[in-house]
């Protein structure tokens, strides 16, 4: 994981944690059979965005990402860019080894001849690869564990990757994602790092009955701060509050809230990681929604038409944003209009 100065990554294998510098991105090809085809890429829910995953690895990552409903294939993929940067030959220097970083301890008891050679090694992608799916899915049914007794709160997938970076006994001690700075920024990093590798493919979504556009997230998101009137909590001076604020995890896919062209995908200073759909003309009005403070990694480009409920990018806190948030606006005629009315809130 970065540390914030581009070339130090932080390797993370079962709890233990070292800085080294990143070595040189080697691929090798991928042999042994059980191979899906590459085709598999895409598809709805637990597919990979074409092309970002190195086509060797396609089929390794697909079927690591197929053990359990937690963990996808994208959330594979993006661990792997976080621990070795796609090099099947990493090495660290407290001993972790290969594209998933194993400790050798760790390696015994993952391990398996998945590619079928002969060997069962961390350096060999597939088994590296299938160790990690093992693995992610037993912590993740451990948290689980967790919280069905009441030892911890949160989202699963959130308390796996605490797991893997920090240990599950961090995670139980402290009843959810640790204190800790680095395993914080190592969940928000996956986090982000999941929609550069997801397939976008999203199921059609809906206008729901009698309103004119969908919540820019699952479910029933809290919401932290509607629009009007307010002190600004970064700038200290009393501003309009031109959206509504949605209080959820960095991470959290952002959904378009209606039918529209995207008109700007990109950064602002205020605003972070921003995107503008346009909706064309609603009763007369053109209107607008903007989704805002995202992390990178957004999942849209100007000029695309999206559906409603189609993913444009992650939560976050860029900007002037005091924590993870979306800061949903609707702009009638050029003008910010209260959300909630559109939203049915």
């Amino acid at each position: 994981m970065s540390n914030g100065g581009g070339s130090t990554t932080g390797w993370v294998v079962g709890g233990c944690v070292a800085a080294v510098m990143m070595p040189v991105v080697m691929m090798v090809a991928v042999s042994g059979g059980g191979q899906a085809d590459a085709e598999e890429q895409g598809g709805v829910g637990g597919g990979l965005k074409n092309g970002q995953v190195p086509a060797e690895y396609v089929p390794w990552v697909l079927k690591a990402g197929s053990m359990c409903d937690i963990i996808k294939p994208a959330v594979i993929a993006a661990q792997i860019e976080a621990e070795s940067g796609w090099n099947p030959n990493a090495q660290s220097p407290v001993g972790a080894e290969g594209l998933s970083q194993f400790m050798p301890g760790t390696w015994k008891t993952w391990g398996r001849d998945d590619d079928g050679n002969g060997r069962i090694s961390p350096y060999d992608p597939g088994d590296a690869i299938m160790a990690q799916g093992r693995y992610d899915c037993a912590l993740a049914k451990q948290v689980q564990g967790y919280k069905d007794r009441g030892q911890a709160s949160g989202d699963t997938l959130d308390l796996a990757l605490a797991a893997y970076n920090a240990g599950p006994g961090a995670v139980r001690k402290y009843g959810g994602i640790p204190p800790y700075k680095e395993t914080q920024d190592y969940v928000v990093r996956i986090k982000s790092l999941i929609a550069k590798y997801e397939s976008v493919d999203d199921p059609p979504g809906k206008l729901p009955p009698g309103k004119q556009m969908a919540m820019p997230l699952a479910g029933n998101p809290p919401v932290t701060s509607p629009y009007g009137w307010r002190m600004h909590p970064t700038l200290g001076v009393r501003k309009l509050h031109t959206g509504t604020d949605f209080g959820v995890a960095a991470g959290t896919p952002v959904l378009a809230a209606r039918d529209g062209v995207v008109t700007f995908a990109g950064w602002t200073n205020g605003y972070g990681n921003r995107v503008v759909i346009s909706h064309g003309t609603i009763d007369g009005d053109q209107i607008s929604t903007t989704y805002n403070h995202m992390l990178a990694g957004l999942n849209v480009k100007t000029g695309d038409h999206v559906k409603v409920g189609q993913r444009v990018g992650p939560v976050g806190s860029t900007g002037y944003s005091t924590g993870a948030h979306l800061h949903f606006e609707v702009m009638r005629n050029g003008t910010y209009v209260d959300p909630a009315p559109w939203l049915g809130l």
